[in-house]
């Protein structure tokens, strides 16, 4: 394996590591529902976490926003982004994928699963934002960094899903 495939395996696993460290860590302590509620309630409290799970997302387009107000990148077709303004982009669309992803499996268990399981959704929602800030601090730090928040977010959305299969088949 050459050096810069070391470093991205070393983040991509670390950043699953500390994934799944976060989900255990933060299960006791995150809110669900009632075992009870209903599905109209499941789906509030879903759209409730996925809203925090956006901030990242609304920060990197204000990020680029002001940038671009601020320099010769203006017109983002005269080709005068700079590098920060070049990763900064790549943030808004890597994140727009996550987090398409991320309502998608929030909603999905938030249909399947009874509420008292849904403090997934709300770990999630925490270890997204944290995840997707990390992606971005990596990424701009040098592109090789991106690895653990990458794999974080990723593998996230991973466990969701399999949440929501899972809790559909009980």
């Amino acid at each position: 394996m050459r050096k810069e495939q070391k470093i991205v395996a070393i983040g991509a696993a670390s950043g699953i590591a500390a994934m799944l460290a976060g989900m255990f860590g933060l299960s006791s302590l995150m809110p669900a529902l009632p075992v009870t509620a209903d599905a109209g309630e499941r789906l509030a409290f879903a759209a409730q976490w996925t809203a925090l799970a956006a901030l990242p997302l609304f920060l990197a387009i204000t990020a680029v926003g002001n940038a671009r107000f601020k320099s010769d990148a203006i017109d983002p077709t005269a080709g005068k982004d700079d590098r920060a303004m070049i990763i900064n982009g790549r943030m808004v669309d890597n994140t727009l994928q996550q987090f398409a992803l991320f309502v998608s499996a929030s909603f999905a268990v938030a249909a399947s699963a009874a509420g008292n399981a849904l403090n997934v959704i709300a770990m999630g929602a925490i270890i997204f934002v944290v995840a997707r800030l990390a992606f971005w601090v990596g990424y701009r730090v040098d592109p090789l960094y991106r690895a653990f928040g990458m794999a974080a977010t990723s593998y996230l959305n991973v466990v969701l899903f399999g949440t929501a299969i899972w809790q559909a088949w009980q």
